[in-house]
């Protein structure tokens, strides 16, 4: 599989952009506090579809309970995928790559994750913040959670998700995270399906010749091997400086000096 920190980096990537354009009266983020929040749970859910096995970075993140949740996770997506499966569809022993896997589930935990926002509130919002956030250390810091363990990143992810709620100063900007967890899963499709393996991202409502979890994936000569040289040497470091740019662009006051800046040197010239 996709190692979990380029799943982190492409979701915290992808959430820099998004705070970028998602308007304020949907959700957006409006002060740069939100947007680096806005791209800290994107991050972390960016690696909520592998909790279908138990050999992922999410299973490991929060100890014995993640565990025990990768491997129910897994039992579910395969009776889910056993029960929508085509006839010309192969027969699994694993949930691995199916239900979490799909469109159907970064839309459902969107609507999910909004609509506990919207009913709980506060609860919700911490709760969400941190499963997100203890995920996004486990992916962006993966060196120093695999020393200190995952009790020190359950600790550091709670008082994250306690401080960070100071953040967010309205319903309305909780309400956005609904989108960056479903953004998140997204963009870790979108990740696995330029490997080699591919992934069920429309499964199972649109079939094709006669399969429902056919994979979406690039061709061949196209797609990258899972954690080899390319990922490795080339696609996380260069989403790293992506990241690195595109949050430099999002604190507050950049976006107009770099603007005033380029004014002037036009006038100048």
């Amino acid at each position: 599989m996709v190692m979990g920190a380029t799943h982190a980096v492409s979701g915290a990537v992808a959430g820099l952009i998004a705070a970028q354009v998602l308007p304020p009266e949907w959700g957006g983020p409006t002060s740069t506090a939100e947007v680096f929040t806005f791209a800290g749970v994107c991050a972390g859910a960016a690696l909520l579809p592998d909790l279908d096995t138990t050999q992922s970075t999410v299973a490991r993140s929060f100890g014995p309970l993640s565990w025990v949740l990768a491997k129910v996770v897994d039992e579910v997506s395969l009776w889910y995928y056993r029960l929508t499966r085509g006839k010309r569809d192969p027969k699994r022993n694993g949930g691995h790559r199916t239900l979490t896997h799909t469109a159907l589930f970064a839309v459902a935990i969107s609507v999910g994750v909004s609509a506990l926002v919207t009913a709980f509130g506060r609860g919700a919002v911490i709760g969400t913040l941190f499963l997100t956030l203890g995920l996004a250390l486990r992916g962006l810091a993966g060196g120093w959670a695999k020393r200190s363990g995952w009790i020190a990143v359950t600790l550091v992810a709670g008082v994250l998700a306690a401080l960070t709620w100071t953040w967010y100063p309205d319903e309305i900007g909780s309400r956005a995270l609904g989108v960056a967890v479903g953004l998140g899963c997204a963009v870790h499709c979108l990740g696995d399906a330029i490997t080699k393996e591919g992934v069920p991202f429309l499964a199972p409502f649109v079939p094709w010749r006669r399969q429902r979890w056919w994979e979406l994936q690039l061709p061949s000569w196209l797609s990258i091997r899972a954690g080899g040289t390319f990922e490795r040497a080339f696609l996380g470091p260069a989403l790293t400086l992506v990241a690195g740019a595109l949050a430099f662009w999002s604190l507050d006051g950049v976006p107009e000096a770099v603007n005033d800046a380029l004014v002037q040197f036009g006038a100048l010239s």
